[in-house]
């Protein structure tokens, strides 16, 4: 659920800042570094102590 909240909000943010007047490809890659970083971040939540995989 957490992965989905994450797309979702780098894609907000993508076409937020568009509007706004920055270049699109800027905030794509913004975009996309927001959502690799969730996508890391649910990956590594497995490996954390106490956690069952």
């Amino acid at each position: 659920m957490g992965l989905i909240l994450t797309v979702t909000a780098g894609l907000v943010v993508w076409i937020v800042l568009w509007a706004l007047g920055a270049k699109g490809f800027d905030s794509f890659l913004l975009a996309t570094v927001i959502i690799l970083v969730g996508a890391s971040l649910k990956i590594l939540s497995g490996y954390l102590p106490g956690r069952r995989s």
